[in-house]
């Protein structure tokens, strides 16, 4: 089953990536890139305006920052090195099937995706301050956009995602109700 669902993660991987082109390329790059923090920034700053209290100001900005400290702790200093899943742009059988832009291969390790999991932990957390719907699907599709750059760059499996996106999405309500 295992097996299947590897060989299942890879053929999704190559269809996804396969859909490229040199003017999405570059797109791909900023999406993944110092744009996503900066837009990112940019809607922290707007939700922090919203609050009229430093305090309210002051606690979003701790649970925001410790949903990415223990998304990315969790994603990057446990569950990669225990689960030791390669990158595609690292897999002997993909490394030269995948297409990769700037010729960035990422780190060794892709599973899970810390920026799926810092993302949607991140989004669903300034979700669940809003409790907004427009704000939910705005912070949701920039995650998701920013999440498929991952595949589009080769650097990540679906799979790889789609656990990112779990543990920040745990994290995140884990930290929302603790605060509540």
């Amino acid at each position: 089953m295992l097996e299947y669902l590897k060989q299942l993660d890879a053929e999704l991987l190559c269809t996804l990536n396969g859909w490229n082109c040199p003017y999405a390329d570059q797109l791909m790059w900023l999406v993944s890139g110092k744009f996503s923090s900066a837009l990112i920034i940019i809607v922290l700053l707007a939700l922090l305006a919203r609050h009229r209290s430093w305090r309210g100001i002051l606690t979003f900005v701790i649970m925001t920052a410790l949903v990415v400290l223990l998304a990315d702790r969790i994603s990057s200093g446990i569950i990669k090195p225990i689960v030791e899943r390669l990158r595609p742009t690292h897999d002997p059988d993909l490394q030269n099937i995948v297409h990769v832009v700037n010729g960035y291969r990422g780190g060794l390790y892709g599973f899970v995706s810390s920026h799926a999991a810092n993302l949607f932990g991140i989004a669903t957390l300034i979700s669940l301050v809003l409790r907004n719907r427009g704000s939910w699907l705005a912070m949701m599709a920039w995650a998701a956009i920013v999440a498929y750059s991952r595949i589009y760059l080769g650097v990540h499996y679906p799979g790889d995602i789609l656990g990112g996106t779990v543990i920040g999405i745990g994290v995140a309500f884990l930290v929302f109700w603790i605060w509540k």
